[in-house]
Parts: structure tokens; sequence; C-alpha cells
């Protein structure tokens, strides 16, 4: 199958066509991605799974902003990415995309608390969101605030990862691998936290991963290879 359509009737917030990728190395030229169609609905908790060098992390990086394509459309919540500059593309990165990644990231020298905080000076944001907290109860981290990296778990880190994504209250939070470091217990307890997010406040997630385990939380599953989408099924 060449397309992943929308699930339900809700209005999209991801809309990808004919999307091409096209790397440059000396002579030789990498195709990344070959004509990838794709389209979330707002509130969806959407995987993309595929094993390495099929495309999905150039597929994350591309509608993160954080690339760009060789040809075709990509709408990320009303917004056409390919009629972006740098500058607005960084805006877009700030405060309309939450990245988790599977290295957290975080910086060491700054507690928890600080390394949350700087996402919001980053983009501009001088104070606390409302309803933040309860993400953060929802994240079982406020009482571990005022901790460096160093005396957390992986897990906390983790938490503190997604956290800091979510702060900017974002359209999208897009999770790379997010528990590729983390044992078993670990990895279950972040992907509950991530699909009880998105039930109970409508966060919309993409998930990369290759993990078929982990993509089992979301509702949908996306399948990739060779640069292609080539199955959709359900989470």
């Amino acid at each position: 199958m060449s397309s992943a359509p929308l699930a339900d009737t809700k209005p999209e917030i991801i809309r990808v066509r004919a999307l091409r990728k096209v790397y440059h190395t000396g002579d030789v030229d990498v195709e990344a991605l070959r004509g990838v169609d794709l389209t979330v609905a707002r509130g969806e908790f959407v995987a993309v799974v595929g094993p390495s060098g099929s495309g999905k992390s150039t597929l994350f990086h591309i509608l993160g902003g954080l690339a760009p394509p060789t040809a075709g459309e990509i709408w990320i919540d009303g917004v056409d990415l390919r009629k972006m500059g740098e500058s607005e593309r960084t805006e877009m990165r700030q405060r309309k995309v939450g990245f988790v990644f599977q290295k957290y990231n975080l910086l060491p020298t700054l507690t928890a608390r600080d390394n949350i905080s700087l996402a919001q000076a980053i983009a501009g944001i001088k104070t606390q969101l409302v309803g933040f907290d309860n993400v953060l109860k929802m994240l079982g981290i406020t009482n571990r605030l005022d901790h460096k990296p160093r005396a957390l778990s992986g897990g906390e880190q983790q938490r503190v990862a997604i956290a800091r994504a979510l702060v900017n209250q974002p359209a999208i939070l897009l999770a790379d691998e997010p528990t590729g470091n983390l044992d078993t217990a670990n990895s279950n307890a972040v992907l509950d936290l991530l699909r009880d997010l998105n039930k109970r406040t409508g966060q919309t997630i993409l998930m990369i991963t290759h993990n078929p385990e982990a993509a089992a939380f979301a509702d949908r599953i996306v399948y990739m290879r060779d640069g292609r989408i080539i199955e959709k099924g359900d989470g």
C-alpha cells in the first residue's frame, strides 16, 4: 500500500504528499524517501515502524523542520513548510513541535526544572502555561524537579525530556525511539505515559520506532521500508 490515509474524520494536523528526500554523497545519490504519502488526524497517536534505513528517521526530521525535502508537499498544523524560511522553521520547532529523542539530551549542569524552563526561554515564553502542573503530575516527576540528571534514573530523565517537549504546548509531539535507552519496565512506563497523555489531553503524537511492541501502544501503525510506506494497521 502506498499511503496511509486519515483514520477518521478528525481534522488533519499532518499532511504529506509525494514526499522525496535525496542525499548527495560524492557522486552517489541516496534516495531516503521515495514518494511518501501520510495523513495524521489531530489527536491521533501514530507509530511509524521500520528497520534501520527504511526512511523513518528522515521522515521524522523533515516533519520537524530539521531537514528540507527534495520534493513533495508538507503541511503541519495548517502551515506549508515549503514556503517557510529558516527563521520561520525555527519558530515552528519552538512552538508547534515538541521533540523527544532516544538520548534524553538534558543539560547535566541544570536541574530538571531548569532543563524544562530552558525550552520556554528559547521560545520567548516567560510564564508557565495553564495546566502544565497537571502534565508534571501525570509524568510523575513533580518531586524530582530540583534534581540534576545524574540523580535521576533513565526513566525519570526521559520523563523530564517529555515534559520539556510539552512545556510550550506543541501541536505535535514527535518521538524518535523514545524507549531505546530504557529497560523493559521503564520502556512500558514511558509508553503508558505517552498513551495516557494522548487519551487525556488529546496531544497528537507521532512516534518513530523499530520495535513492534512499542508501536502497539499507538492507535495506528504505519510500516516503512526502503523509503516507502508499505502498509498501515491499527494499534
